[in-house]
């Protein structure tokens, strides 16, 4: 009872902090890469925080996986260094003696690492995908922002602001930074006005003092007033000048698209059985391949562990990492071999993860039974000197 209480609690120390050291590092990370996908437009500015959050969740059966790995090779190292383990040996305890308390400690880890990635990681793909249609197939009122150059979801026509005022008819001053909505606009004044657009063969070139939003017949249109329309043809041969005191322009509002099919990494792993193709099996192939993975990284832990006392901890816990950062890459490399279709998916499951298997096991009955390549030997060979 004292032998597996004592590596239990151990352990749950270990995978708590290595867990919440990784998820802040993770985390930070795509806190990063989300600002910068919002700084270049392509997501909302507004839902960085939801899509962190999801990719967090996205990436968390990862996450756990080498957090179960970390703290299960810094406890069993730590007890090879103290001489914790040279007690155990000599109280009769083999080296899978110590497999029955990780599987009772690691079982509801490993559960959850299955269910994250064949569950909720399409499920936070999905929510991450809807965000950045709603974002990128929004109108062209709703992309107008105040003190910047904004282009359409065509890139035909780009449309630019200088300030706006309240229908109170109090100026507002003018924010670079902030973001009016279709809303917001319809209630304010809009000055210093610009359009450049793209129509067929000719470029058209519009500038107004001031302006408004209007809707006729339930369509968004910027009404320009003093302004002037320059209609100039692509190659420069032909150009026209016209002032006008008030000139609508439609805003058109970019409809959703209902069609397309969904990317693999959307669909759950029920539909990715029900239609194997080479890049659905490959998506199939990284989800399991995330829990058996956790699966054998927990049994080779308990081999990459065995550390010299007198030799430094650094290269002990280097060389499992190596370990760890060679087999998520050869899941990597399945998931590509699959979709280009050059390897089977059971065949490359079988030989990855069941090959670790079968090679972790034969290693621990080694440990186990401390066999030695000598034993292989005749014994003429093996002992040379009581021969002699």
């Amino acid at each position: 009872m004292l032998f597996h209480s004592s590596i239990r609690q151990e352990l749950a120390r270990s995978f708590v902090a290595t867990l919440v050291v990784l998820i802040t590092v993770v985390l930070s990370m795509m806190l990063i890469r989300t600002l910068g996908l919002a700084s270049r437009g392509s997501v909302n500015p507004r839902d960085v925080f939801m899509l962190m959050g999801y990719a967090g969740l996205g990436h968390l059966s990862t996450i756990m996986a080498l957090s179960l790995f970390i703290a299960v090779t810094n406890t069993m190292s730590r007890m090879y260094r103290e001489s914790e383990m040279a007690v155990w040996f000599a109280s009769g305890k083999g080296v899978s003696s110590f497999v029955s308390p990780l599987l009772r400690f690691a079982w509801p880890i490993l559960l959850a690492i299955a269910a994250l990635s064949l569950v909720v990681w399409p499920w936070t793909a999905q929510q991450t995908n809807k965000l950045r249609n709603q974002y990128t197939q929004r109108s062209d009122l709703d992309r107008v922002s105040i003190g910047q150059f904004q282009e359409n979801a065509s890139g035909s026509r780009v449309v630019f602001v200088e300030a706006s005022d309240r229908t109170s008819g109090q100026p507002t001053a003018s924010v670079p930074n902030s973001t009016d909505t279709k809303a917001d606009l319809l209630n304010r004044q809009v000055r210093n006005i610009f359009v450049s657009e793209t129509d067929g063969q000719k470029q058209v070139i519009t500038s107004a003092r001031n302006g408004y939003v209007e809707k006729l017949n339930d369509d968004p249109f910027i009404v320009l007033k003093n302004g002037q329309r320059v209609e100039q043809s692509l190659d420069g041969k032909q150009l026209k000048v016209v002032e006008f005191e008030e000139y609508s322009v439609l805003a058109g509002a970019a409809k959703l698209s209902a069609g397309g099919e969904l990317p693999a990494k959307s669909l759950n792993t029920l539909a990715l059985i029900a239609k194997p193709t080479n890049l659905n099996l490959a998506e199939l192939s990284w989800r399991l391949g995330i829990g058996l993975s956790a699966i054998n990284l927990l049994l080779l832990s308990l081999l990459l562990s065995a550390v010299n006392p007198r030799a430094g901890r650094g290269f002990g816990m280097a060389f499992a990492l190596l370990a760890f950062v060679v087999y998520f890459n050869m899941i990597n490399v399945g998931f590509s071999r699959i979709a280009n279709g050059r390897t089977d998916f059971i065949a490359w499951m079988i030989y990855l993860h069941g090959g670790v298997f079968a090679l972790t096991m034969l290693w621990m009955a080694v440990r186990h039974n401390q066999w030695s390549w000598r034993q292989l030997l005749p014994k003429a060979y093996a002992s040379p000197i009581k021969a002699a």
